[in-house]
């Protein structure tokens, strides 16, 4: 009887209307917002010097973010079972059962196959490349990893740090160059401070949910201090390259010295402390450190 019903609410799940918070949620809207900004500044750095192309930028756009939608609603799907053990992603519309899995693997192969098909019609073959390859490491690679080992930090790292590079390919700008290595580099290495305070708050419903994290069995915060100094110490000297190479002007080595050292004190605070207050103001101010960033470099990039 209860499987019975179990298949029952599924099935009414599947011809219930989408609505809208549930597509929301079901899309990761706030994070795939955060991979089109990065995505724009891409384009419009690799746009320097001469003009903005707007209807080029829209596709560009229109295309990445459906392919983020795409890339959210399959993590979602794979991870169904361990986001129902999780107090903060159990009323996802898919552990709490108010849509189907088969109904969201159809919206996001649709979402998925416009949006690649959009920037290869659109854009250029290059852009779609990197969005289907960012979906590919994000599904294939990183989702996977999360339940085996805690390296999947540093693979879903990766697979954030691509879509900036989507931008610049459009704006028909080589990969193999030093402003693109920036980029994925920026991207790469903000995104360590970040999931480090986010997994050690939330640390045991990973483990509830049979993730693997740096986190894991980290009840004091010592070692998540510890990594999350270190990687806020190699963001800190990543980010003087632009100035030193010649890729960037004095107001951009200000910036960088101010905001990515106030990374880096916050990041110290939290090792000294270990408090959760403390570790929860570094995971906000990663959030503005970037776009604060992003601005940085557009106004003062040579």
């Amino acid at each position: 009887m209860a499987a019975e019903s179990t298949n029952s609410e599924i099935t009414q799940a599947a011809v219930v209307p989408l609505s809208r918070a549930d597509f929301m949620t079901l899309t990761k809207a706030r994070l795939s917002a955060l991979v089109v900004v990065t995505t724009m500044f891409g384009y419009l750095l690799g746009c320097r010097g001469g003009a903005v192309d707007l209807w080029l930028l829209l596709h560009t756009l229109l295309g990445t973010t459906l392919c983020a939608f795409a890339a959210a609603v399959y993590n979602q799907i794979l991870e169904m079972d361990a986001d129902a053990k999780m107090k903060r992603t159990a009323n996802r519309p898919l552990p709490a059962r108010r849509m189907s899995p088969e109904f969201a693997f159809g919206l996001g192969w649709i979402l998925a196959a416009i949006g690649i098909l959009h920037l290869l019609m659109q854009v250029n073959l290059s852009a779609a490349s990197i969005a289907a390859g960012t979906i590919a490491v994000y599904i294939f690679v990183y989702t996977p990893l999360k339940t085996r080992s805690a390296t999947n930090t540093l693979v879903g790292a990766v697979s954030g740090a691509l879509p900036p590079l989507i931008g610049w390919a459009a704006a028909g700008k080589p990969l193999y160059s030093a402003e693109a290595l920036f980029l994925f580099g920026l991207l790469f290495l903000w995104q360590l401070p970040h999931f480090l305070a986010i997994n050690w708050m939330y640390r045991e419903q990973y483990e509830q949910g049979g993730f693997v994290m740096w986190s894991n069995d980290d009840e004091t915060g010592v070692k998540t201090g510890r990594l999350t100094v270190g990687v806020s110490v190699a963001t800190f000297l990543f980010m003087l390259f632009p100035y030193f190479a010649g890729y960037a002007t004095i107001v951009y080595l200000a910036g960088t010295i101010l905001f990515t050292g106030l990374l880096l004190a916050l990041s110290l605070r939290f090792y000294r402390s270990c408090e959760r207050s403390h570790a929860r103001q570094l995971f906000f101010y990663t959030l503005l450190y970037l776009p604060v960033m992003l601005a940085v470099v557009l106004l003062a990039w040579r």
